[in-house]
């Protein structure tokens, strides 16, 4: 993928580097000129089976339970507009332009494999408003992740529609207007087209994707901060030996421990307290990293493949099969690998605030790091990182809560015809909130651990370290005395959600990406 090209989409063929990328910014793209052959004889599939008047559900009967009503013909475009309009229920804060942009963009994927039933205009309009940087005005909740991401999708649909509000450039405005703006033509729903369109998981998916690319960061960011923190706590060495982890087996506890050497190797820091330090065994949150760590990384990548699939995946409902004019009705939207994917996310996520916050407490306690109490000259008249502690405390402890399984609830809807659904769209939206509080934690270990390394002084940290700590001291200075802390723990906290902790040390966290 160029950002000043564009790039050619292929139906089932994204990578999640092409999900990262359109999640990170935004790029024109276009259709692979073979998918349109496919998506005709989809549409003409739909055409026929409306010319020879069999019921067949979602083309011309009702939907859910209503889908023995038999709907005539003259009332079919009406049917799908009305579909849009009463299933567009959302509410709550709008998902953020990087989420949409996901969605629309998977939304296109999906239909283009040609087994959707819609006409090529409904797939290039789609791409047209993407191109064009409107952004459908979708609310974040209203969905179960069963039946599809119904009402987020039906938010989508209203875009090409020309009904409600978008964005455009970040200021809302009239769907008509921007359409009228960028030269396209409002949309008139055909037979199948509207359900094709608010059936599916991409919305679950695309708040599941943007929680992994957050968790990447994250596991990325706290494994630098961890290695900072041992440093500063002049911490062993010796539980990263490769040796212990390979005789354990497990792929991210020996990926991880090989970063955790090379992130520490040289240090002069380190080379200090080879001989003469009385300690045995390091706390567990300094010595069990590759780990905890580790297991975060592999359920990572499990919950990266899954999500990779269902990215590239047909998730609508009925299924129209061109080459024998079969139209099957099934289940693939209901979101259960996506909530599965979620749930194992937001475990991650809380375990890399968790471990990181144990190790703020073990810096800021003289008796276990050998620094001054709470990282600050003269403590007492100072409280230094006292309360910056408690906020690491809090924003763990919230995460708990927030870490339960949303996939293990259900609710039936559509008067219980819909009886078993995934809530895999909040499984996946709360995962924002998570990697936020996580994205201070780790921020907060970052200023701690720096600290302590100051107080080490003449004596360095590794190349690596020292280049972290370079970066966070031309954005916060050494905590000499009180002051005002928020701005501090925010600029950290940006540093992590940015990826900056690793940018100049990424080849270390290549296999996290394999």
């Amino acid at each position: 993928m160029n950002p000043n090209t564009g790039w050619t989409l292929e139906p089932g063929a994204m990578t999640l580097a092409d999900l990262r990328s359109v999640w990170a910014s935004h790029t024109k793209l276009t259709l692979a000129a073979e998918a349109y052959p496919v998506i005709r004889a989809s549409a003409a599939a739909v055409e026929k089976i409306v010319a020879k008047g069999d019921a067949a559900y979602g083309i011309n009967t009702g939907f859910g339970l209503l889908a023995k009503t038999r709907i005539p013909d003259a009332k079919l475009g009406e049917l799908q507009r009305n579909l849009i309009l009463s299933h567009s229920v959302g509410t709550g804060d709008l998902l953020s332009d990087a989420v949409v942009r996901l969605i629309v963009l998977m939304k296109i994927g999906s239909l283009a494999r040609g087994f959707s039933g819609v006409r090529p205009v409904i797939i290039d309009s789609l791409i047209a408003i993407y191109n064009a940087g409107i952004t459908p005005a979708i609310p974040a909740k209203g969905s179960v992740g069963a039946s599809g991401d119904l009402a987020p999708l039906a938010h989508m649909t209203l875009a090409i529609m020309g009904v409600g509000q978008v964005r455009v450039d970040g200021k809302l405005v009239d769907a008509t207007d921007a359409l009228k703006a960028a030269g396209i033509e409002p949309v008139v729903l055909a037979a199948k087209e509207g359900l094709a369109l608010i059936n599916g998981t991409q919305t679950s998916t695309a708040l599941a994707l943007h929680g992994l690319f957050m968790a990447e960061r994250l596991l990325e960011a706290g494994v630098v901060t961890g290695a900072l923190s041992l440093d500063a706590a002049k911490g062993s060495d010796s539980p990263f030996d490769a040796r212990v982890h390979e005789v354990r087996g497990q792929p991210g506890q020996i990926a991880t421990a090989a970063m955790y050497r090379e992130l520490v190797s040289g240090s002069a820091i380190r080379a200090s307290h080879l001989l003469g330090d009385e300690r045995v065994q390091d706390p567990y949150s300094l010595r069990c990293q590759p780990q905890v760590m580790g297991a975060v990384m592999d359920i990572v990548k499990n919950a990266a493949r899954t999500l990779l699939i269902e990215a590239n995946a047909v998730t609508d409902n009925p299924l129209i099969f061109p080459e024998t004019g079969e139209i099957i009705s099934g289940g693939n939207f209901h979101a259960e690998p996506v909530a599965f994917a979620a749930d194992t996310l937001a475990l991650a996520i809380a375990e890399i605030g968790a471990l990181s916050e144990r190790r703020i407490a073990l810096l800021i306690d003289a008796t276990l790091s050998g620094l001054p109490p709470f990282l600050v000259r003269d403590p007492g008249v100072n409280s230094g990182f006292m309360i910056a502690h408690v906020t690491a405390a809090a924003l763990a402890s919230e995460n708990k809560s927030l870490a339960h399984p949303a996939s293990v609830d259900s609710l039936p809807t559509s008067a219980n015809q819909e009886d078993h659904v995934s809530m895999a769209t909040f499984a996946a939206r709360r995962l924002d909130d998570m990697a936020q509080n996580t994205a201070v934690i780790v921020g907060i270990e970052l200023l701690a651990a720096a600290q302590g390394v100051d107080f080490h002084r003449p004596l360095t940290s590794s190349a690596h370290l020292e280049q972290v700590h370079g970066q966070l001291r031309r954005k916060v200075p050494f905590f000499d005395t009180d002051r005002f802390f928020a701005p501090d723990i925010e600029a950290a906290k940006q540093m992590v959600i940015k990826g900056e902790l690793s940018a100049s040390c990424k080849e270390l966290f290549a296999s996290l990406y394999n």
